[in-house]
């Protein structure tokens, strides 16, 4: 195997070399946990770091695994795809430790720069930080995220980018690190715009081109199309006023959606970061007594530690009854809107290195209720008027299993906000 490092960047001469990297080998803005070069035309795919490809270590963001796990055996099956297609696997990105982190923190690999923001250095969004920062930086053109309560929307919100939670059970887990694969987990891609998140879909879900031409066929203007406006209490009016902008903009009939629903997400919220937080201690508690793991990853598993109980139980029934309620108010509309974030990325500030910032973005995505229902969800860019940061997510939820149509929306939204004299 041979090694080059290049402006502080691991590049490797074959993708099928096994390596075990260090904070040295990561760029400049961390969004690679180890790089490789990009040689002839053909799609760029990066690929997050708690997901199996063979011959290379796995660190799922952690320095623990990256000094003492073994290369892979084999690839997980989400890239089954993608080896047969004609893309170029363009390296690992980096993420939180275990995916733990919403804030998209890493304090071995250091933390993905947010390249909106790096004067005022706001976080990149979490856990799939890596990938957001890589494609919005032009460096991959598709990046397979995971997403177990918000981990590919929130990322993109942050960075601009288009970010696509997948259905429960559509793509396979196989070879991916988990928090909670049997209620939450998903793989998903991340891109610049939609037409890459359609590409991205194709190299996961066999056939999905043509799905997606299909859905585009069936509803190509957003007349026709019911959207459920949800308002949640404390989010930022300007951010409200941002979505609302862009859905008149494409043309949907917008129908407001009650307090009762809003009262059920709120509570599927709680449910959910309970569900994700008991994952986490279930999943890596046996990591909990090595002095490599942070102390910032071994107090979310604390924290799951404390929640199992009566409490966690209650949470799973009422996530079952949440996923109906959902159901039923998907009948009524096409899809959900709300922003993916309710403000701007927070600054890295000193709560950053201490945690509190965690629980500050807990509470601030609007992404888990999707995941314990099992539902796709879509965060697309919308320009942002009167803060100190251009943009924010919109989020739409479909149906199971209705990821065409949901990226043939997101699709109508992006098309009404490029057009001359629209909202940018």
């Amino acid at each position: 195997m041979k090694l080059f490092v290049l402006s502080g960047i691991c590049l490797a001469s074959v993708a099928g070399c096994a390596l075990s990297p260090s904070p040295s080998h990561t760029a400049g803005d961390h969004a690679f946990i180890v790089q490789w070069p990009v040689a002839g035309r053909g799609l760029r795919l990066a690929i997050k770091d708690n997901i199996d490809m063979e011959g290379i270590v796995t660190t799922a963001g952690s320095s623990f695994l990256a000094k003492e796990a073994p290369p892979a055996k084999r690839d997980a099956a989400c890239l089954a795809l993608a080896r047969r297609s004609r893309v170029q696997i363009v390296g690992k990105t980096n993420l939180s430790e275990f995916s733990v982190a919403p804030s998209g923190f890493n304090g071995y690999f250091g933390t993905p720069i947010n390249p909106l923001s790096r004067g005022s250095k706001r976080i990149p969004g979490g856990s799939s930080s890596g990938c957001a920062v890589a494609v919005a930086t032009g460096r991959a053109d598709v990046a397979f995220g995971t997403d177990t309560a918000g981990s590919i929307r929130v990322p993109a919100a942050c960075c601009g980018i288009v970010g696509l939670k997948t259905t429960r059970g559509l793509v396979s887990l196989d070879g991916v690190y988990p928090i909670e694969p049997n209620l939450m987990d998903t793989v998903g891609p991340m891109a610049r715009d939609i037409a890459g998140a359609v590409a991205g879909m194709d190299l996961l879900s066999k056939g999905f081109a043509h799905r997606y031409a299909t859905a585009r066929a069936r509803a190509p203007r957003a007349t026709n199309i019911r959207i459920g406006r949800l308002y949640l209490k404390g989010t930022d009016p300007a951010i409200d006023q941002a979505v609302d902008r862009a859905l008149a903009a494409a043309g949907f009939q917008v129908i407001r959606i009650d307090d009762q629903f809003r009262d059920r997400w709120e509570q599927a919220k709680k449910d959910g970061n309970t569900v994700a937080t008991v994952g986490i201690w279930m999943y890596y508690e046996r990591f909990r007594n090595d002095r490599e793991v942070s102390v910032r990853t071994k107090g979310a598993m604390l924290l799951g530690r404390l929640k199992y109980g009566p409490g966690y139980r209650l949470a799973l029934a009422r996530g079952f009854e949440w996923s109906r309620v959902l159901h039923d108010a998907l009948s009524r509309v096409d899809f959900i809107a709300l922003p993916t974030m309710q403000t701007i990325p927070p600054r890295m500030g000193i709560d950053f290195k201490i945690g509190t910032i965690e629980t500050r973005m807990l509470a601030l995505q609007n992404t888990v209720p999707v995941n314990i229902a099992g539902n796709p969800a879509l965060s697309v860019p919308v320009p942002l008027a009167g803060r100190d940061f251009p943009i924010t997510g919109l989020q739409l939820i479909g149906r199971k299993n209705s990821e065409a149509d949901l990226l043939n929306a997101g699709r109508l939204i992006e098309t009404a906000l490029h057009a001359p004299g629209r909202l940018n």
